[in-house]
């Protein structure tokens, strides 16, 4: 999962552009990067780690322009290497950046027909840079001089064909202004703002709406599935349907952990969507247990605190906080390598004694993937003193891997795969364990917006809609980016680059440098 922002307007960028990565900080934590156009020249900086740690005041004074792109990343497969953070770039046609948030299914296929037949290298294994080339390919396709919307438009609907999976995209164009598209599932989110100054009218493209919140530009809509835009750089935007819709089908996983609760996607308000899943956990609670014994509802913070609540008010039992939370550690969801995320569970939480001593606790999660975080919260709650230790999930049990761009890559890494529920219940040492239903989790979604009639819930329930995902591409795709394999291709790049790969010392790696002038093709 990564996030994407693009501004044009009519001041600088630099500044506006670090603010709105740090509002999408949450997606992703491996690398972020900017890229600008000063009139007609592409300055950029990129590099691994925290946007406050990539972007110093030396980096920030290069990035000049009215006009900018940015990502933060992080990675479903590949190396944690400088070299694959994005924004990419192409010199040609024009001078292209470009960063996406997702995945390509068909990205082996897409490489060799790039390589082969249309001559292009690419330098790494990332998907996005195949994407970057797709698409630079089909603009230099088009015919007639300048670059016209439907030139733009016509590169955006081949590029649709010849790409599957999900993904957002954002692209800057040098000299002429940004594109940002969405795949024809909708499948990964993207916005678009609009903000008035006293120069004129400013655009805004973003990940969630609550980046556009930060800046001050108010949400003028979500992209159709298939949709893009063209913003030029003096503000005049251009949409078009790019294709056919294929079906309108958001990820509901943005809904029960990705997405800030703040934020509004699809017109479906994230916050109100995890209240109405705590509404109906809650009431499966009281049906399978109308009896039940609970003393308290503590939520695993953060991503489950809305849900928690509802559970406890439907319930009429005590909310507490009985958690700490270390703001200075990562997303454990997010973090590459299961050794990371095992030794990251404790330094991050600490549990208050006084609110589980001698007390039947239950503990909401918006849901369990690979088990080991679930299973060492409830032995920091047993240490803590609780009599009975519960374990509620607000969304169903994860149990197939995901190809869009969520790391659930490996079945065999998830602990519900093989499992029944009551098996999960014993693997995470939970008294009880109770799982929201699929249908209860998609009509609290939905509730906001009655157009979408479906939802990528392929982690749950194995459906993905794009249709081409074969038992092979999965036995692949789990041999490439399971921990196991991340952990070796990390050893290589240790091995390969001395790990001089450190962004608190990585004057050799900084590219914030203006790249020459990129001229028309």
């Amino acid at each position: 999962m990564c996030g994407i922002v693009g501004i044009v307007s009519h001041r600088p960028v630099n500044q506006a552009l670090y603010d709105a990565l740090t509002v999408l900080q949450h997606r992703g934590q491996d690398s972020a990067g900017i890229a600008t156009d000063a009139d007609g020249t592409l300055c950029t900086r990129k590099s691994n780690g925290l946007v406050r740690d990539v972007f110093h005041q030396r980096h920030m004074m290069r990035l000049r322009g009215n006009i900018g792109i940015g990502h933060v990343r992080y990675p479903t497969a590949g190396w944690l290497s400088s070299s694959e953070a994005q924004p990419f770039y192409v010199n040609s046609p024009y001078g292209i950046a470009l960063g996406h948030n997702g995945n390509l299914t068909n990205a082996e296929s897409l490489k060799r027909v790039l390589s082969e037949q249309d001559r292009r290298h690419l330098n790494t294994g990332s998907d996005t840079e195949a994407l970057l080339n797709v698409f630079a390919d089909e603009l230099q396709k088009q015919n007639g001089g300048g670059l016209a919307p439907e030139s733009v438009f016509a590169a955006v609907e081949n590029l649709h064909r010849r790409c599957s999976g999900g993904y957002a995209v954002i692209a800057l164009i040098i000299g002429h202004g940004i594109v940002a598209f969405r795949d024809p599932y909708g499948i990964r989110p993207v916005c678009l703002g609009r903000r008035e100054s006293d120069e004129g009218i400013e655009h805004m493209v973003a990940s969630e709406s609550v980046a556009l919140d930060a800046l001050g530009f108010e949400l003028v809509r979500d992209l159709a599935p298939g949709e893009a835009v063209f913003i030029r750089g003096d503000g005049s935007l251009f949409s078009q349907q790019c294709g056919e819709p294929k079906d309108y089908t958001p990820c509901i996983f943005e809904y029960v952990y990705f997405a800030r609760p703040d934020s509004i996607i699809d017109r479906i308000s994230v916050y109100k969507a995890r209240m109405r899943m705590g509404e109906a956990l809650a009431s499966k609670i009281m049906k399978e247990r109308p009896h039940h014994d609970i003393d308290v509802v503590i939520p695993i913070p953060d991503s489950s605190r809305t849900s928690a609540l509802e559970v406890a008010n439907r319930l009429r039992v005590k909310y507490r906080e009985g958690f700490v939370k270390n703001r200075y550690i990562g997303r454990t969801f997010i973090m590459p390598g299961q050794e990371m995320r095992k030794k990251s569970v404790r330094s991050k939480l600490n549990a208050i004694d006084l609110e589980f001593r001698g007390k039947a606790v239950l503990l909401v999660d918006d849901s369990i993937v690979r088990g080991t975080t679930s299973k060492q919260i409830i032995e920091m709650a047993r240490e803590a003193g609780a009599r009975k230790v519960y374990f509620a999930s607000a969304s169903p049990p994860v149990r197939y891997p995901n190809v869009y761009g969520i790391d659930m890559p490996a079945a065999s890494e998830l602990v519900a795969a093989n499992r029944t529920e009551r098996e999960v219940e014993n693997f995470i040492g939970a008294d009880w364990l109770i799982y929201q239903d699929l249908a209860d989790l998609e009509a609290s979604v939905r509730y906001d917006n009655g157009s979408i009639r479906d939802f990528d819930t392929s982690c749950f329930s194995g459906h993905y809609v794009t249709g081409e995902v074969s038992t092979t591409y999965l036995k692949r795709l789990e041999s490439e980016r399971s921990d196991h394999a991340k952990t070796e291709r990390e050893s290589q790049r240790r091995k390969l680059e001395g790990d001089l790969d450190d962004p608190a010392d990585d004057d050799d790696l900084d590219d914030s440098s203006p790249a020459p002038r990129a001229g028309a093709a």
